[in-house]
């Protein structure tokens, strides 16, 4: 397998070995009238390093009242290369290089790290856990996201293994989240289903890069980036094709 394939022009990074995004509309979505559809992963670094754009982005579907949700994509699932020096260097540029264009914090005392498996499965998996039992408490979209983002600050800026169960305890007392009851979902056969439902929709939907942000119009799909991007530009984008419903 190559190094992780990450695009450092376009800011995206590419599940190994996978064709292209699908044109747009050429897959439909259940869902709501009008969503906006956030496919990411906790350990992609431009994801990490567009962060603060999801944000607005959220803000922005809440005032609207647009429907936004997460799916994971599973961009390393069960690993890929080896911890070697190579590995870690490529890791230490593409890092350096998102810092100095988003503008991101990034620790790099992972890389120091004599093991470290760079599998982003239970990443996702701990997001989709903490989505259904947020489910039950509050507006889930925003804070799912939030989960979302503090794993990925606890990766990339703290250098902490998010395999590691424990990793998610603080992260769960944030949210207002029982680590217990996490605990056992976390370890669970369904949660492992779950997730591996989510990486099979962005299959079905074209998706190989993230992040990737899709509007969903009453399950017709339209692709609104690929890579990173600005909250601005997506916006402009969405207004769009919502004007254009309209004439």
């Amino acid at each position: 397998m190559t190094l992780m394939n990450c695009d450092p022009a376009t800011g995206s990074c590419r599940i190994p070995d996978a064709a292209p995004i699908l044109p747009q509309g050429a897959k439909q979505a259940p869902g709501g009238e009008v969503t906006l559809r956030y496919i990411g992963d906790p350990m992609c670094s431009w994801c990490w390093g567009i962060s603060s754009t999801l944000e607005e982005l959220a803000r922005y579907c809440e005032q609207k009242g647009i429907g936004f949700t997460l799916t994971m994509g599973g961009l390393r699932a069960g690993g890929g290369d080896a911890w070697g020096p190579e590995f870690r260097e490529f890791l230490r540029r593409e890092w350096t290089h998102i810092a100095k264009v988003t503008g991101q914090p990034f620790g790099f005392s992972l890389l120091s790290a004599k093991h470290f498996d760079y599998d982003t499965e239970p990443a996702c998996r701990a997001v989709v856990v903490a989505e259904q039992m947020l489910d039950q408490k509050r507006p889930v979209a925003s804070a799912t996201l939030a989960f979302f983002s503090a794993v990925q600050c606890k990766f990339y800026v703290e250098g902490e293994d998010p395999k590691n169960v424990d990793f998610y305890r603080s992260i769960c007392e944030d949210a207002s989240l029982s680590f217990e009851d996490f605990r056992v979902h976390f370890a669970t056969a369904a949660a492992r289903q779950a997730v591996y439902r989510q990486f099979a929709q962005c299959g079905e939907w074209g998706v190989r890069a993230f992040p990737t942000l899709l509007l969903d119009l009453a399950g017709d799909l339209k692709q609104l980036s690929s890579g990173a991007t600005t909250a601005a530009s997506v916006i402009e984008r969405i207004e769009h094709l919502l004007g254009a419903r309209t004439d």
